[in-house]
């Protein structure tokens, strides 16, 4: 499971003109499921992405997480994030999971986000979306269940 994740100010996303989702400060969460993915890694991430130290402290540090800052978390599922150019100009989403299993461990990882006491807003599964955010920083992390980066 692949997310980008971008400290923002204020972030919502729409379908067809209505809006689904909207945060003010918190993380934007852009999120992939992989092929092999299980409830496992939805809970490495979700944990992960709750207790990340991307807001600053007093001192100006980045030192304090979302949970501790009272922030929100905006999750949009992007299949593309297992897009693979390595063979040519046109990505392969080969490892991307099927729809099925990355709507079943979309949801469950939006459940965890809530569990951990957590707003979460939403995108629509499998719609176009228009993703808008102002990024503070700006800060933006890629994390990977696999740890490949």
């Amino acid at each position: 499971m692949r997310a980008v994740v971008q400290r923002v100010s204020r972030a919502r996303v729409t379908v067809n003109g209505e809006m689904t989702g909207e945060i003010g400060a918190g993380l934007l969460v852009l999120l992939g499921v992989g092929g092999n993915d299980t409830e496992r890694d939805a809970v490495y991430l979700a944990e992960k992405i709750a207790s990340l130290r991307v807001f600053e402290d007093e001192q100006g540090k980045m030192n304090l997480s979302v949970q501790q800052v009272g922030g929100a978390v905006l999750a949009v599922s992007q299949f593309t994030l297992y897009g693979d150019v390595r063979r040519g100009k046109r990505p392969s989403f080969d490892a991307a999971a099927p729809p099925e299993k990355a709507r079943q461990l979309y949801e469950f990882f939006v459940e965890q986000i809530r569990a951990a006491g957590l707003r979460c807003e939403t995108g629509h599964f499998q719609e176009m979306m228009k993703v808008e955010l102002v990024n503070e920083g700006p800060v933006t992390i890629l994390l990977d269940s696999e740890k490949a980066f």
